[in-house]
């Protein structure tokens, strides 16, 4: 059974837009973990916006489940994320990662600076990982890096037009994810799940852990956060 983590920045991103103090990223973690959600998910940007260094904080003491920081390889940003000791940190590019194609990391073509990487966040007991194209050679790389877990990037998946399409996509993810675990490697997905198209995922055998966003926060505009996780939940566990 795989585990849910919630993203909570587009929560920021709604407070955001006006200025104001509502919504609270805290408070929408509070209720996703009330609405059975497994983990939190908080990504850090290098202008610390929408999620602030202040948000952060709160979302260190409030959050009781699985704590996961998603940081650029920026030094200022991981040693923010460092201070705070959260439960996994996964490495993902400076610019936000959506639902296109393209929107992990090069292992290959960084490996000594992710190495160090690496070495510096597993010193301090945090699990490591990064986000990554569903690409064996990548998995390969983040193996022989040292890294903990990889994150498949789920845009192509989740923007095939046909069946075809989606079936060649599918069963590239779980031929990759079982590699990936063959390596030593724990394997999440995210970017682009939703409500229709996660349960093929979360069924394979080697994917942990699914990680999902702007999908809930869109349906918890409705019915809220914590009936919105709920609904999820039930299509993840």
């Amino acid at each position: 059974m795989a585990r849910l983590g919630i993203n909570i920045e587009e929560v920021a991103g709604l407070r955001e837009i006006r200025g104001a103090l509502d919504p609270d990223p805290v408070t929408a973690a509070v209720y996703a973990e009330v609405g059975g959600s497994d983990g939190i998910v908080v990504p850090l940007r290098p202008d610390l916006k929408p999620v602030t260094e202040r948000d952060a904080r709160f979302l260190r003491e409030m959050v009781k489940s699985h704590l996961t920081f998603l940081v650029p390889p920026v030094e200022k940003l991981i040693s923010a994320a460092l201070s705070l000791s959260p439960d996994m940190i996964t490495l993902v590019p400076g610019k936000k990662a959506g639902t296109t194609p393209g929107g992990g990391l090069d292992v290959m073509g960084h490996a000594g600076d992710m190495a160090r990487l690496v070495r510096d966040i597993r010193d301090r007991e945090i699990v490591v990982s990064l986000l990554i194209e569903p690409q064996i050679h990548q998995v390969k790389a983040a193996a022989k890096v040292g890294f903990d877990y990889v994150e498949l990037h789920m845009g192509r998946y989740a923007l095939a037009d046909d069946l075809s399409e989606r079936a060649d996509q599918l069963n590239n993810i779980e031929s990759l994810a079982m590699a990936a675990s063959k390596m030593g490697l724990g394997v999440s997905a995210g970017c682009g799940l939703n409500y229709q198209n996660v349960q093929d995922i979360a069924a394979m055998a080697h994917i942990e852990e699914i990680n999902i966003g702007h999908a809930v926060v869109s349906r918890a505009l409705w019915i809220g956060m914590e009936a919105a996780v709920r609904d999820m939940a039930a299509l993840v566990h």
